[in-house]
């Protein structure tokens, strides 16, 4: 489905990721690893186009898009295929739950109300957020409005949902909640690609594991090698740090 080829980006004199590469299969989950800095988030944004590229190639459904110069009719174009679940929910706080899946399928695709409420509902009682629909976001706790943000992402039947850090915002007994939903979604086959901190979570649901550090991927593998015979010493630090 996607093949990432040689994606750097620099801001200013930094350089933050160097050339990163790897491939993504229809029904992969790919949980990215790594300590804070190392470029887990930049990449999804890369890929997402919420940074521009400094250079690097991405092919999407056989596409070959150039990262660092990609239109913006066809930055929309592809960002229609696509979902992104946001470390920090990003709803209209003015707005109800209902309100916040439904929007881009009315205001982005010109969708006639009626139906996109209707898909909308759907979404939410796929999250368990149905009886929360009129709910406006102050009311909620962090673990609901992740999951307003994910039926949000799931109302333009994505291809491909990106999710950056999802729990890292939540109190320790509210990230279930979420990683249920996640869980749910990889068992249907939903295309993930996931950058987290949640290790067990991690073991459990990945198709393969991308280890970062310092804007390179270290390694890559299964989630069974990787967690049990990590091949370098650096991995190996990080999986005994994070025990």
């Amino acid at each position: 489905m996607i093949e990432l080829q040689h994606l750097n980006k620099s801001f200013s004199n930094n350089e933050v990721l160097k050339d990163i590469s790897f491939t993504v299969n229809k029904g992969d989950v790919i949980c990215i690893l790594g300590p804070s800095g190392s470029g887990k988030t930049t990449t999804l944004r890369c890929m997402n186009f919420l940074e521009t590229a400094s250079s690097g190639h991405m092919f999407f459904d056989g596409e070959d898009i150039d990262l660092s110069t990609i239109s913006k009719k066809d930055r929309q174009r592809i960002r229609q295929k696509t979902g992104f679940v946001f470390q920090n929910y990003n709803l209209f706080k003015n707005k109800t739950a209902l309100q916040n899946v439904v929007e881009g399928l009315i205001v982005a695709r010109n969708m006639p109300k009626d139906q996109a409420n209707t898909i909308g509902l759907k979404m939410l009682d796929k999250v368990g957020m149905l009886e929360k629909k009129d709910a406006y976001p102050s009311s909620l706790s962090g673990g609901q409005q992740q999951r307003v943000a994910i039926a949000r992402a799931l109302a333009s039947e994505p291809e491909i949902i990106y999710f950056d850090e999802p729990t890292s915002a939540l109190d320790p007994e509210l990230i279930n909640e979420v990683l249920n939903v996640m869980r749910d979604l990889a068992g249907e086959g939903m295309t993930m690609i996931i950058v987290t901190h949640e290790m067990h979570f991690a073991k459990q649901v990945a198709t393969k594991i991308i280890f970062m550090e310092n804007g390179h991927i270290i390694e890559e593998n299964d989630p069974e090698t990787f967690f049990n015979y990590p091949k370098e010493e650096r991995t190996k630090l990080f999986l005994k740090n994070t025990k």
